[in-house]
């Protein structure tokens, strides 16, 4: 086997510098000599994807192997709540890879780049760099205001001097209970070792550390002298070294031209070489090109969604026959250009490689004991705050790339970037094709004075709500110290005199009886199945027609289960890991439209699919068509798609659907301990402002009587069993004609009038919905169908307890129908002159 030569044994025979530690330290590090005044050494990393051009797939794996042991040290629960900060610019696409890893956590990196109109919400300094001053500039301040873990990534961990800055700044503005620091190698001298033990005792907080490798660099007397004398004596060679190691290593390969490149544009008419050709990659609109002003779970996922795209684009523009394709990132702009360059390692014959350009000015050698053989210079060229000067292109010269893509945002895409010195002038000296790719530079809105700029990020479990953290993101604030509820008789008669609206207050949570509790089980037992075949054939109407990689958003509370459901379906059937959230429509005051700003904000609005339990009459479908429309008008916001998918549609009121049975889903018998133990949701001026969610509670005291987990697992358990059958149904609806028919509005409005009612808002039809009547409203009577069986059980018990007349009507649309009593007041008495027991 042919003996690999170190890359650090250049300098390490020249100055003394000893690596120590794990073995892993020689495969991922090497060494190089840097033009800085405080540190002689660069300890430069195979796997980082900066200087050494690298497979896409070994730097973006190191990352998100890092980001798994967090998540393994934090726990699911914790991990739920972390927020990871990488550092600039070295560490913003290795923070981004971690951050996957972890989980559903959201991102922020450091930033060397002043962006007008943006607040900063924090800083430090990096007291070895060459460029020292990190600022800190969050879309949404409250991104590091929260009490979860923060996370905090950097290439190396030498001294602990900058996270120690990082945690004092950071710690005096938003305190916490937990701090984890990530490297890929930990380099503290044994000095060093103990400092952020001391530290964290001192903030009285808990600080983890978690590496790839370990070990220490060990430096002799007079070092920093030594490598200073040794740049400057090897610096005025280093163009000639370079040009010559250029010109054997690419004798023959300079002699290709760029005259295969397809499908891409010519450059555009400023100066720049002729040889370079952009292609459009059709970046999603809104989507941030990294994290310097943060990047969410939910961007994450429409970055994956749009990703294929993207590379088949790239892919369709290399030359033919390209053997070995370079995607080169632009300093700060690592996590998007890595991401592309993995996923065209996956759709391309050649071999592909990833690195960036950068700021560090590095010592270049052409030896193989040395790290940085060939370096290019090029002018900075995205307008820098500290004024014009160099940046780098280190291993590119001299390494045999048949094509380079270059993918820079639009704000560095500037007469500089193509002048004749400039960096696509500089890399066509060295390849025959170039490629340059522009990524939209992601600015925030600046705050309006009549609106804020942004809204907090979902509540989620196990804070808010019993589900898991990723099964479902609440975009809701949390009302749980508010006293909400109020007598059923006294929410009723304020409602029908007008004198309150239904969303402003709570009913007292219904506490079932061990007799109906043994009901519910003994109905989820016999109907589980069923259900998991619906969920199942309304996930693959909404992938077949709707969306490839959907937003679930469920209308809170009766939804979200059934989210849930449809989320782990294509998670089991398909390995899709969807987004879901949950958010408050109210009848007679529409959507929360603060949710569907953050929903666009956050994903591409032609994604978002609404989804609910079941339909009744269809009031909360005709309630979502209007309201959107009314907030698309508003906000010059289109591509939301108003019609719900629901797991059964009795009323014929959409085409989206898993059936058109009115049967019992279990999940209708319960309130709030089947719904993730969250209240139903709240709208109330002086609780809920006009940039605010809508609000619900979290009745934690709850717990114990608590089965949305049970129910969601029930349900989940059949997915094996019914898949082929959901498929097929499925199959069979995407062929059938499915257009809402309203049959179900039109029996509620005969109903209302057959029973001298005249008001359809007292009419709810379907099994779900009557059960909501029983629970929460005074119920007037039942209307059941002639012969309806055992899906009645758990209604015919509510109704026995509270008093309430069931009566059997043939030709009944619906199973049920419950009916509110009309005219409510205290003793009021049913038609057939019974009193009403509440």
């Amino acid at each position: 086997m042919k003996n690999v030569v170190w890359t650090g044994t250049w300098v390490a025979e020249r100055l003394g510098v000893e690596l120590v530690g794990d073995e892993r330290l020689s495969d991922l590090l090497g060494l190089a000599l840097r033009r800085n005044p405080r540190r002689a050494h660069l300890l430069v990393s195979n796997v980082l994807g900066k200087h050494v051009p690298q497979s896409p797939s070994v730097v973006y794996g190191h990352g998100f192997a890092l980001g798994r042991r967090v998540r393994e040290l934090l726990g699911a629960e914790d991990a739920g709540a972390a927020v990871v900060l990488g550092y600039a610019e070295t560490a913003t696409g290795l923070g981004h890879c971690v951050a996957d890893g972890v989980g559903l956590a959201p991102y922020l990196h450091s930033t060397r780049r002043p962006v007008p109109g943006v607040d900063t919400a924090g800083g430090f300094e990096e007291s070895h760099s060459h460029a020292t001053s990190h600022l800190l500039l969050p879309e949404n301040p409250a991104l590091l205001a929260g009490a979860g873990p923060l996370v905090l990534v950097d290439d190396e961990f030498s001294t602990g001097n900058t996270v120690l800055n990082t945690i004092r700044d950071l710690h005096a503005r938003y305190p916490r209970d937990r701090y984890v620091v990530v490297a890929l190698v930990d380099m503290r001298s044994a000095a060093d070792l103990g400092r952020l033990a001391e530290f964290a005792t001192e903030i009285g907080a808990r600080v983890d550390l978690v590496a790839a490798a370990r070990g220490t660099v060990n430096l002799p007397e007079g070092v920093l002298e030594k490598g200073q004398a040794l740049v400057a004596e090897h610096e005025t060679t280093e163009a000639t070294r370079t040009t010559e190691a250029t010109r054997t290593t690419e004798a023959t390969e300079n002699t290709k031209t760029t005259e295969n490149t397809k499908n891409t544009e010519p450059a555009d008419s400023r100066p720049g070489h002729p040889g370079a050709a952009r292609v459009e990659l059709g970046w999603p609109r809104g989507l941030p090109d990294g994290g310097r002003h943060g990047f969410t779970p939910g961007q994450r996922i429409r970055l994956d969604a749009a990703l294929p795209a993207m590379a088949a684009r790239v892919a369709e523009a290399l030359p033919e026959g390209a053997r070995r394709v370079l995607v080169l990132g632009f300093e700060e702009l690592m996590y998007a250009p890595l991401r592309l360059a993995r996923e065209l390692e996956q759709v391309v014959s050649a071999e592909v490689r990833y690195s960036t350009t950068t700021r560090s000015p590095v010592l270049a050698l052409d030896d193989p004991g040395y790290a940085i053989r060939t370096r290019l210079v090029f002018p900075a060229h995205d307008d820098p705050d500290d004024g014009p000067g160099e940046r780098y292109a280190y291993n590119v010269a001299g390494a045999g790339f048949d094509a380079v893509v270059a993918v820079v945002d639009s704000a560095a895409d500037t007469p500089a970037l193509h002048a004749p010195d400039g960096l696509l002038a500089q890399l066509a000296e060295h390849t025959p094709s170039v490629l340059l790719a522009v990524v939209p530079s992601y600015v925030p809105a600046r705050p309006s004075t009549e609106r804020p700029s942004m809204l907090p990020e979902p509540l989620r479990g196990p804070a808010f709500s019993s589900y898991a953290p990723d099964e479902v993101g609440w975009l809701l604030q949390d009302l749980s110290d508010v006293t909400l509820e109020a007598p059923t008789e006294e929410r009723e008669e304020a409602i029908q005199s007008g004198g309150a609206h239904y969303a402003e207050s709570l009913p007292v949570e219904y506490q079932p009886s061990p007799q109906y509790q043994e009901l519910f089980q003994t109905a989820l037992g016999t109907s589980a199945a069923r259900i998991a075949q619906a969920v199942g054939a309304v996930t693959e109407l909404v992938l077949a027609e709707r969306s490839p990689h959907p937003v679930l958003v469920s209308l809170a509370r009766a939804g979200t289960p059934v989210g849930v459901l449809m989320r782990r379906w294509a998670q089991h059937r398909h390995g899709l890991d969807l987004p879901h959230y949950a958010v408050s429509i109210v009848r007679g005051r529409g959507i929360d439209a603060n949710a569907l700003r953050w929903l666009a904000a956050h994903h591409d609005p032609a994604d978002v699919v609404f989804v609910d339990g079941w339909t009744g009459k269809g009031a909360i479908t005709r309630e979502l068509t209007e309201a959107i429309r009314e907030f698309e008008s508003a906000e010059g916001v289109t591509g939301f798609d108003p019609e719900i998918a629901v797991l059964a549609d009795p009323g014929s009121c959409v085409r989206t659907y898993g059936t058109r049975e009115d049967f019992l889903i279990p999940s209708a018998c319960l309130n709030s301990t089947v719904s993730g133990l969250i209240s139903r949701t709240v709208l109330r001026s002086d609780l809920v402002g006009e940039y605010d969610f809508h609000g619900a509670k979290f009745y934690r005291e709850l717990a114990g009587s608590d089965v949305s987990v049970d129910f969601l697992d029930a349900v989940a358990a059949h997915f094996p069993d019914v898949a082929d059958a959901a498929c097929a149904q499925a199959k069979e609806l995407l062929a059938t004609d499915r257009t809402p028919t309203w049959e179900g509005w039109a029996a509620v409005e005969r109903i209302s009038e057959e029973y001298e009612i005249h008001d359809v808002n007292l009419v709810k039809p379907g099994v779900g919905e009557t059960t909501r009547v029983l629970l929460r409203r005074v119920p007037w009577k039942i209307l059941a169908r002639a012969g309806a069986g055992t899906d009645l059980d758990h209604v015919r018990l509510l109704a026995q307890q509270r008093g309430v007349p069931v009566e059997e009507v043939d030709e009944l649309p619906y199973t049920c129908v419950g009916l509110i009593h009309p005219k409510y007041t205290r003793g009021a008495t049913g038609a057939d002159g019974k009193a009403v027991t509440v």
